[in-house]
């Protein structure tokens, strides 16, 4: 059945193509599976909250008939603004619009979150930016530069908040910069959410074509139940397309967790637990709530624009398994570094199992992809991530702030597999983590990590940070572990020195850490041993029965670093390998030059000379049987339905043929095609 909706109708009506609904909520009331909801174009200031699920073959639809054209907001438009000094004007706002949730009384906190504790999930936008928020009317009156912000000049724009508890008012102060608010759109965050259900398991939804923005979502941190403008909330086969989300205060896309009264938020109010305590928990927990894959994940997200979210583009905790983001533009992401914590990124998911995140733009964002937590069986694939730090001129982070780079997989044992990505930003890697393949990227950045920053030291002592590992291809936890570092397999990649190393005393990166590294290359992984190094330690065993001395013998072993794999490689302009690789090309005489060219019509390619220095140089084509097995699951780094992969296609989807030369494009004459183009 098709149900109609249409803003602009002159009646509310029953949902007939002659009498459409006024709303998309009333719809959402009465379609069930098979039912295709067609909202044609208008502004749809509403909460929407499927009650019902569809089924595996018959999914219900919500489509924008026009593409774009119908859009959900969680604002409200306010046009009576009075002048109250200079730039400022001052508004009322009756809390009875709010009902039970006002977000300028509530403060964006939580577990793992670093900020300070003076931003409220409300907002104020004219002409579809955001305002700062400032913690005093005189602040607000100033509307001075915020030096820490990524587009400072938009920052000199404020508003400030405060309680009229005499007539129950929200006040809201603006500083418009010397224009008219009554005479542009301006707008303020009301409903926290914009499309998501209140109850779980609503299954098999569709969302296509529409623009949603500006919700008052909270702070998502990953053992508590995490709120977007939309998501499915614990539920299976959504999917989420062509559509342009924009304007969250803390996330756009949740594929996340669930409300868990007994471990939600534990650490910010009860204390009494760690937080990485509380990880442990969540996936415990998670089991006797349903998280198998019979029931949970199996998500789509594609197509879609996604910017200008303060927390994430994407964040999912558990709710994310099995499932493929493809195909997005992901942008602009936590840009005005108002908030900070342990949580922001394009996209940041803790339990990735067997998600493939495959052929995204993501750029500008204060971190791109963040894996989190048992990914195994992720794959990054074809994805192109730029300009995922601070830009130039930008004042030392907020309190709270992380660092910046492209990809980061933390305190995971893998299997990860990151192929035929181009990582051009200054940091491409941070592998607190082990269990990587790394097989054709280009990659213009560092990795830093190696070794480092999974364990906590407390009063001296080494905390180890135990994560799990799952059955292989499903939910289940098949045993913890700390994280031992190495098990990384780097083939077929490109590294190239882009920016100097710069001494300790003259550093322009705000956001490093003391044992980050601006040296490109793999030989950060100098100390590790190679498989047959490491291997001797347990050869003296072999065919024999291990006897109860071998427990303490072997315990240097059991509890060292794991070995490196690396081969085919090449290191250009100063990047270094590792001392143990022996096939590679090394070029260090010769200068390359990479530019990153963009234009109008949104199109991304790239100018550069380093395939002139590979030269004829080539190596054998890479398999899932190359790379073996990540050592705690004892996975192989294959397909999610547990099928081999052969890394004969490019970043484009080229063929690669008998042999191929090390990097994301299989030839010469595919590089300056374009990258990117929406």
């Amino acid at each position: 059945m098709k149900i109609y909706v249409n803003a602009n109708a002159k009646f509310d009506g029953n949902g007939s193509q002659k009498l459409p609904f006024k709303y998309i909520n009333d719809a959402a009331k009465v379609a069930t599976a098979g039912d295709e909801v067609l909202v044609y174009p208008g502004v749809y200031r509403e909460y929407v909250n499927p009650v019902h699920a569809g089924v595996e073959d018959s999914a219900i639809v919500y489509r924008s008939v026009e593409p774009l054209g119908a859009e959900i907001s969680g604002a409200e438009k306010v046009d009576y603004w009075q002048q109250y000094k200079g730039n400022v004007w001052v508004a009322k706002i009756s809390n009875s619009v709010f009902g039970n949730y006002n977000p300028y009384k509530t403060y964006v906190i939580g577990d793992w979150y670093f900020g300070p504790v003076n931003k409220h999930t409300g907002a104020v936008y004219m002409n579809d930016s955001q305002f700062y928020e400032t913690t005093s009317l005189d602040e607000c009156i100033a509307g001075e530069v915020y030096g820490k912000s990524w587009e400072q000049a938009n920052s000199v724009y404020k508003w400030y908040t405060e309680q009229d508890l005499d007539t129950d008012e929200t006040i809201i102060y603006g500083n418009f910069q010397g224009k008219n608010p009554n005479e542009e759109n301006v707008e303020i965050n009301v409903r926290r959410e914009v499309f998501m259900p209140q109850e779980t398991g609503v299954n098999f939804i569709t969302v296509s074509g529409f623009k949603i923005n500006k919700a008052a979502t909270t702070w998502a941190p990953p053992a508590s139940y995490q709120d977007g403008m939309i998501g499915p909330h614990w539920s299976k086969g959504w999917i989420i397309e062509e559509c342009e989300i924009s304007h969250s205060r803390c996330a756009g896309i949740s594929l996340g967790k669930y409300k868990d009264p007994e471990n939600d938020q534990y650490f910010t109010y009860k204390h009494v637990k760690s937080p990485t305590q509380m990880e442990r928990d969540a996936a415990n927990r998670g089991q006797y709530h349903g998280w198998l894959k019979e029931n949970i994940g199996h998500h789509i997200v594609r197509n879609c624009n996604i910017h200008h979210c303060e927390q994430d583009g994407i964040v999912g905790r558990q709710g994310c398994v099995f499932s493929v983001i493809e195909d997005n533009h992901i942008h602009d992401i936590n840009n005005m570094q108002e908030l900070a914590g342990a949580e922001i990124a394009g996209i940041k998911l803790h339990a990735a199992i067997d998600v493939i995140i495959r052929r995204n733009h993501i750029h500008d964002c204060t971190m791109g992809v963040w894996t989190d937590w048992e990914a195994q069986g992720t794959r990054i694939s074809q994805n192109l991530l730029d300009h995922n730090y601070a830009p130039e001129g930008t004042s030392e982070r907020i309190t709270g702030a992380m660092q910046s780079q492209d990809l980061f997989v933390e305190v995971s044992h893998g299997p990860t597999l990151i192929d035929n990505n181009l990582l051009l930003s200054k940091v491409s890697l941070r592998l607190a983590t082990q269990g990587v393949a790394c097989v054709h990227n280009l990659m213009l950045g560092s990795i830093t990590s190696i070794g480092d920053n999974t364990d906590f030291f407390v009063d001296g002592k080494n905390q180890p940070r135990f994560t799990p590992y799952h059955i292989r291809h499903r939910t289940e936890i098949a045993g913890y572990m700390t994280i031992l570092h190495g098990d990384d397999r780097f083939y077929n990649n490109i590294f190239v020195q882009n920016w100097a190393v710069e001494d300790e005393q003259h550093q322009t990166v705000v956001d490093r850490e003391a044992k980050d590294t601006e040296q490109v290359g793999t030989n950060g992984f100098d100390e590790y041993p190679t498989y047959e190094e490491w291997y001797a330690q347990f050869a003296n065993l072999d065919g024999t029965f291990a006897k109860e001395t071998d427990m303490d013998d072997l315990m240097s072993a059991h509890f060292g670093h794991l070995p490196i794999w690396a081969s085919g490689n090449v290191y250009l302009n100063g990047a270094k390998a590792w001392k143990k690789e022996t096939d590679n090309l090394v070029n260090d005489t010769d200068s390359v030059h990479f530019e990153l060219v963009g234009s109008e019509n949104n199109s991304v390619s790239v100018k550069t000379n380093l395939y002139d220095l590979i030269g004829s140089y080539a190596d054998k084509i890479v398999t899932s049987e190359t790379l073996g097995k990540a050592f705690e699951p004892e996975q192989s780094y294959e397909m999610p339905d547990g099928t081999s992969i052969t890394f004969n296609e490019d970043y484009f989807g080229n063929h690669r043929g008998v042999s191929t030369i090390p990097g994301p494009f299989a030839s010469k004459e595919v590089v300056n095609d374009i990258l990117w183009e929406k």
